[in-house]
């Protein structure tokens, strides 16, 4: 099911200069304003959960997912190169789980990775915050990159599209909008986190058993949309 020819060139066009600076970029933030509130005094529990949820979770990881995911197969698409490898004898479930776990895996390295070194340095993992903050990011990860994979697919205004969710509903309903929580894959992801501390500084709308369903349906369900749709796109080609 994993091809490595298509994860190199998934890999190439997803870390291609302009992509690899926000890439970067935001974990760098991350670690900066992690080690500016260490330096000035150090976080209590509560700060570190408020960082890591606030911009860790709810911002650098659904953007990272943006880029990660939709760059994993929309440029392709936009350009026609898609059809080059349409047309090697790879078969089409192939190359949507290949791309999916490039896209998983860069989403991960850039995001869960910086998360779990910005809680060190917040507080030191004090109360298990920053081990849970991180598989919180590791399953948004999974969601993510599912999600904006099939995204791609879709549409060629993909990153538009996958930004305003990302910042508008992920970073702005998903925390404000009570009745919007419940369709969070953030707060998906928090019920996990919240498993994992064990404490109330890091609490989730969720259920675990509704929570770990919904991430794993989603997560399944866009990768296999995404899949029809390359083979509907494959059907069109050779008509």
């Amino acid at each position: 099911m994993y091809n490595p020819t298509v994860a190199r060139l998934t890999y190439r066009a997803v870390l291609g200069r302009r992509r690899a600076l926000i890439l970067f970029l935001l974990p760098a933030l991350m670690m900066a304003i992690s080690l500016l509130v260490r330096l000035l005094g150090g976080a209590d529990d509560q700060t570190a959960a408020n960082v890591l949820g606030g911009f860790a979770l709810a911002t650098m990881v659904p953007l990272i997912g943006v880029i990660a995911g939709t760059g994993s197969i929309g440029p392709e698409i936009d350009d026609g190169s898609i059809v080059y490898l349409l047309a090697k004898p790879v078969k089409r479930p192939t190359i949507i789980f290949t791309k999916l776990i490039v896209a998983i895996g860069v989403t991960i390295a850039f995001s869960a990775i910086p998360t779990l070194i910005a809680g060190f340095l917040l507080n030191g993992n004090s109360q298990q915050i920053a081990l849970a903050y991180t598989v919180a990011a590791m399953a948004a990860s999974v969601a993510y990159a599912a999600l904006f994979l099939l995204l791609g697919t879709l549409t060629r205004h993909a990153v538009v599209i996958g930004l305003v969710y990302a910042l508008v509903w992920e970073t702005l309903f998903g925390n404000l909008v009570p009745g919007a929580r419940t369709l969070s894959v953030q707060q998906w992801a928090l019920a996990l986190a919240e498993k994992t501390a064990g404490g109330s500084l890091v609490t989730s709308d969720v259920g675990l058993p509704l929570a770990a369903t919904l991430l794993a349906a989603v997560t399944v369900l866009a990768t296999l949309f995404a899949g029809q749709k390359l083979r509907a796109l494959t059907l069109a080609g050779e008509e």
